[in-house]
């Protein structure tokens, strides 16, 4: 399935992106020029992964579309008597569409007279039936417990809503709309050259595959990623990991770096690349092993990282969409090289219907 990702990057897309216009349509999401306008607050809500995904979301929707937005763990939602009303949309991120918690949280929000929105990848799921407007992720049937292609497709789609949104409540012109939509015609090629990188990320994973404790680094849009790459590698290799902001790297994550602490640092060109070539040289001086994944062409990071994980050029905007697939790799090989089971990790399900 992360094999996949082209092919699922590229039906995420179909039908949905008018290139010759500049357009993006979103037709089952029924959102209208007096919904954008009137809209003052999102909330995105969900579980593990797909929350990963919408913590990206909170990004590309305030900074593309200057809609507020606060991205809540589903079963926190639930129980917390949040502040919604009919000018609030609840957005809901679900692979199966029938997580417990994250419906238990639309009905909550529905309760509150709040719009509901799904971006859901099972057609037909509850998440879908109960949503007043929904994306579907088109990837197809998704059989790994660890999700993959059900993460990339929803940065995808959220900022294809993204863009929706900020043409329809006329927050961005229309030069602005066009190279944003434009920018969608590199995800499946960019996604491909990512996952032409196999064998590079196997000489990585067989150094890293003994460690027993592992780093996460990430800022900007591209932290919920280093969140994500830990959960990846924590479901599959049984490898305690957590993912951090690295602007909180010196509020105590930093006192655990030593040489058998690897460091995973996300740094490809984007707006908080200085930041975090300043934590790469953080942990190296405290004697860390740091894996960066960086962005062709870079000629700092390898003479600042022990390994490098390469990505090649894309848009800011996109770049979760890449810079994850080496780290879904990484957690791939290093689950193979210990002998697991990549598709089914122990004491886990692929759809969480209890709480």
């Amino acid at each position: 399935e992360i094999h996949e990702q082209v092919r699922s990057l590229t039906d995420t897309l179909a039908g949905r992106v008018d290139f010759e216009e500049g357009r993006v349509r979103l037709p089952q999401l029924n959102l209208t020029p007096e919904i954008a306008r009137g809209l003052e607050k999102i909330y995105i809500t969900a579980c593990g992964t797909a929350a990963h995904a919408g913590m990206v979301g909170k990004v590309l929707i305030e900074h593309i579309a200057r809609v507020p937005v606060e991205v809540d763990i589903a079963s926190e939602f639930r129980y917390r008597d949040p502040i919604v009303d009919e000018n609030t949309v609840a957005l809901a991120i679900s692979q199966s569409g029938e997580t417990a918690d994250t419906l238990a949280a639309m009905e909550e929000a529905r309760a509150k007279k709040a719009t509901l929105w799904s971006i859901v990848n099972a057609i037909g799921s509850q998440a879908m039936r109960i949503a007043d407007g929904f994306i579907s992720m088109q990837t197809g049937p998704e059989i790994g417990v660890a999700s993959t292609k059900a993460f990339t497709a929803p940065l995808v789609d959220v900022y294809m809503l993204a863009v929706l949104l900020g043409d329809l409540g006329g927050v961005i012109d229309a030069a602005t709309r066009r190279k944003l939509v434009n920018d969608l015609r590199l995800v499946p090629d960019l996604a491909g050259r990512c996952l032409d990188r196999d064998a590079e990320v196997l000489k990585i994973a067989r150094a890293l595959k003994d460690t027993q404790h592992c780093l996460y680094l990430g800022r900007g849009i591209n932290m919920p990623i280093a969140y994500e790459g830990a959960l990846k590698l924590k479901e599959i290799s049984y490898i305690h990991a957590e993912g951090y902001p690295a602007g909180e790297m010196k509020h105590g994550p930093i006192a655990l770096i030593d040489r058998n602490m690897p460091v995973v640092a996300l740094a490809p060109h984007d707006p908080w690349y200085e930041k975090m070539i300043s934590q790469i040289e953080q942990a190296k001086a405290r004697g860390g092993q740091v894996v960066a994944v960086a962005t062709d062409g870079d000629e700092l990071i390898p003479t600042l990282a022990d390994h490098v994980l390469w990505v090649p050029e894309s848009p800011w905007l996109l770049s979760p969409v890449f810079t994850v697939i080496p780290l879904q790799m990484l957690a791939y090989h290093i689950a193979a090289l210990r002998g697991l089971d990549v598709d089914q990790p122990r004491n886990l399900a692929k759809s969480v219907t209890v709480e």
